[in-house]
């Protein structure tokens, strides 16, 4: 077995080549197409999908021909999201890499390490596993908007298959074995505009720490959308206000760090002060334990343009208000996890229309059905349209999975008999379509150890690396016997 310092440097060096090529949802032909060489070049038969998705069989080792077929899984898109005044095109720019000591991040950005180091470990395992039984691996796109490489992979390509290993949690000490549902809500809206009087100020929430929306969503932190909405709210309330733009959110799973909006008004700068002021007390009131750096910042603005209709901001400003963003249920079945929450995650506004994503999950589908059922309500009453996604469905976990027993026992070996941390979760895994399309497949998510993924402090945790690959090929080792 080759020692772990050239181990660890292969993985970083397969995730540094991942970071190269500019890979946000939607947008993965580039990677696909690269990762389809890699495969091959593996010795792998590979299979690029009409979606992109990759599918790459490794044949088992001598000997084990007859060991049951195990699929590594992992996505090869990726959240991209800049700093404040950190100049980025996700379509265009590469990730760039920094490695310390103790971990690696990127400079302004995301890192990517959401998935891209859990493919980096799929591409080192399948070089270098010495003992194992016949391996497929599934990479898909567009995992982070809507799953839609999961829901449209052939379930030809599960089939055969005994056990899967998902490899897109973020913790190396834990494994999954089950997550939540979710669904995407799109309200849109289209705009008029006319001219209006009165100063223009531009009025921006900053320093929230945002997050990945279902792993942080118990953590108590604010929302910036929904907290840019109450404060203009609590604005027109003491004068009329007139809305140029309200935008704010990177992606319907990543709690919104920030938010801003253009307003015309007569209410003079010092009274607005005063008003901002008071707002983030009342935010402090709140989330003030979780979110201590929430400021807002008030700058006088040349050129506000055109404001919108004073429905249209009227009913936007409604529909933020009713949209009932983070924790709504606790599991009843396990303390302290979060069942059903709901994040508001984008808005997005040009001359024509406002775009606002919503983003639901739950471990329960039928929470699921009772949320969607009420954002149908807040778009009646606001005037909004409303697209209903397709909805993923919740990964129940298997009290039986051998799979898991055999990765626990793995762990306890490598880690002088303390136990691996055993888990469901709130966040969406594409295991939940797997396991729609094969009920029979034995399945975990592990992962890397990583911070803060889907914003620009996302880091991965160096001494994590090693360990994982060697949990993985050890697993593979003992299905093969």
């Amino acid at each position: 077995m080759m020692d772990d310092q050239k181990l660890l440097d292969t993985v970083i060096a397969e995730f540094e080549a991942l970071t190269h090529i500019p890979r946000p949802s939607g947008h993965e032909r580039a990677v696909s197409d690269y990762l389809k060489g890699r495969f091959t070049e593996i010795g792998c038969t590979v299979t690029q999908d009409a979606h992109c998705n990759i599918i790459a069989d490794l044949p088992a080792s001598a000997g084990k021909e007859r060991a049951p077929l195990t699929i590594l899984q992992g996505h090869m898109d990726m959240v991209c999201v800049a700093a404040p005044g950190v100049s980025y095109d996700p379509v265009r720019d590469p990730i760039k890499m920094v490695r310390t000591e103790e971990f690696i991040s990127a400079e302004g950005t995301s890192l990517g390490g959401d998935d891209g180091i859990g493919v980096a470990e799929i591409l080192t395992v399948f070089r270098f596993a010495e003992e194992h039984g016949p391996l497929r691996a599934i990479v898909t796109v567009d995992e982070e908007v809507g799953m839609t490489g999961a829901q449209r992979l052939d379930a030809v390509h599960l089939e055969g298959a005994q056990y899967l290993i998902n490899c897109d949690s973020e913790d190396y000490h834990i494994m999954t074995v089950g997550s939540a549902g979710s669904v995407n809500l799109t309200f849109s809206r289209s705009l008029t505009r006319t001219e209006a009087d009165g100063a223009a100020y531009r009025i921006e929430v900053r320093g929230l720490r945002g997050g990945h929306s279902g792993e942080r969503i118990g953590a108590g932190r604010g929302n910036a959308l929904r907290t840019l909405a109450l404060a203009l709210q609590n604005i027109s309330e003491h004068g009329r206000i007139a809305l140029a733009s309200l935008t704010g959110g990177d992606a319907r799973n990543a709690i919104p760090a920030s938010a801003a909006a253009v307003i015309r008004t007569e209410i003079g700068e010092r009274a607005l002060c005063d008003i901002l002021v008071a707002e983030e007390k009342r935010f402090r009131a709140i989330y003030g334990a979780a979110d201590p750096e929430m400021k807002f910042a008030l700058t006088p603005v040349q050129h506000a343009g055109k404001v919108i209709a004073a429905d249209a901001q009227r009913d936007l400003l409604a529909l933020l208000i009713l949209l009932r963003t983070g924790v709504h249920e606790m599991s009843r079945l396990h303390a302290g996890k979060v069942e059903t929450s709901a994040n508001l995650g984008v808005v997005a506004m040009d001359e024509h229309e406002v775009r606002v994503e919503f983003f639901p999950r739950s471990s329960v589908n039928e929470r699921l059905d009772e949320v969607v059922m009420t954002a149908r309500a807040a778009a009646e009453h606001t005037g909004f349209g409303l697209l209903i996604g397709a909805q993923s469905p919740a990964w129940r976990e298997n009290e039986k999975s051998t799979l898991a027993r055999i990765m626990g026992a793995v762990y306890a070996a490598q880690n002088g008999g303390k136990e691996m941390i055993v888990e469901s979760i709130h966040a969406g895994l594409e295991t939940s379509w797997h396991a729609a399309k094969n009920p029979a497949l034995d399945m975990v998510s592990i992962g890397v150890t990583a911070h803060d993924i889907h914003t620009p402090n996302e880091r991965i945790e160096i001494a994590a690396i090693v360990p994982e690959a060697k949990l993985i090929m050890e697993t593979l080792r003992r299905i093969a016997k």
